[in-house]
């Protein structure tokens, strides 16, 4: 079987982690859309298994939790419509929990919006954390219960509430209403006022939607399959924890986490494919 060499498998990954689409990708690397995909269904898998077994026993003081939005095949309101549509079209969501400090994502779930994904999501970052961090959510109801499960009373908890006012004649339909005033509600144990906020978790949003195609809006690049979204997470999530440096940390969120003591590339990513050994 022809196996691509490095060089070009790490060209792949790389423009893949950078928001290139999978024939953007195809074109700029002179490969076929089918090696692309393979390619990235191989990386998400190891990234997926690395992260699982590595990304476990970090101490954060301060923790960042949100859901952004994306669509598998049509959005959920034109699913019923749609032609052909598989049992996973609808809307999807990516739950991320990020360390304020060291601004690495400990966790991440993709699935529905709903209680029993909340509450999953939840108990593996319990798993990944120790100590006794500050969380922080938004007000959306399926948090509250899920963090009681996992944390119980081992948690300082506050939840950001930001008050909206609905706007006539906005600029888009993506643009949130008039920004009114936001407010903390302190749910467990005594979170410092001062570190109630979603700030870094959003910012790491924005950082999702330019770094994958997939959740880019208004184009045709939104994931056909619900797999290859969960592969293409899996390898961003790698790619932001242990190659992007982080301009204000001027280090990996990897390494400023303690995770791993040095920079990887985007070699070390296509290594995982071939080896079992660890590289941090």
């Amino acid at each position: 079987m022809n196996r691509l060499p490095l060089q070009k498998r790490a060209l792949i990954i790389g423009l893949l982690c950078e928001g290139n689409s999978l024939r953007a990708t195809s074109r700029l690397a002179d490969v076929s859309i089918n090696t692309v995909t393979k390619l990235l269904i191989d990386a998400g898998k190891a990234c997926s298994a690395y992260h699982d077994a590595h990304v476990r026993g970090v101490s954060p003081k301060r923790i960042q939790c949100d859901e952004i939005w994306s669509f598998c095949y049509a959005k959920a309101k034109n699913v019923a419509k749609a032609k052909a549509a598989p049992d996973e079209a609808g809307d999807v969501w990516t739950w991320t929990a990020i360390d304020s400090d060291a601004k690495l994502i400990i966790s991440y779930f993709v699935g529905d919006r709903g209680m029993e994904i909340a509450r999953e999501f939840m108990l593996d970052l319990r798993m990944r954390v120790q100590g006794k961090p500050q969380l922080t959510t938004d007000q959306w109801s399926r948090y509250a219960p899920a963090v009681e499960q996992a944390f119980g009373a081992d948690v300082d908890y506050a939840q950001l509430v930001k008050v909206y006012q609905a706007t006539l004649g906005g600029p888009g339909r993506y643009s949130p209403g008039q920004f009114v005033c936001c407010k903390s509600r302190v749910m467990e144990g005594h979170p410092d006022q001062r570190h109630i906020s979603t700030s870094h978790v959003e910012r790491c949003n924005l950082t999702m939607r330019m770094h994958m195609r997939r959740f880019t809006r208004l184009t045709n690049g939104f994931s056909k399959k619900l797999e290859n979204h969960f592969y293409t997470v899996a390898l961003h999530m790698m790619y932001y924890n242990f190659v992007r440096i982080h301009k204000s940390l001027r280090m990996t969120p990897a390494m400023a986490a303690g995770v791993t003591d040095h920079l990887w590339g985007v070699e070390d990513l296509v290594a995982l494919l071939n080896s079992t050994t660890t590289v941090a």
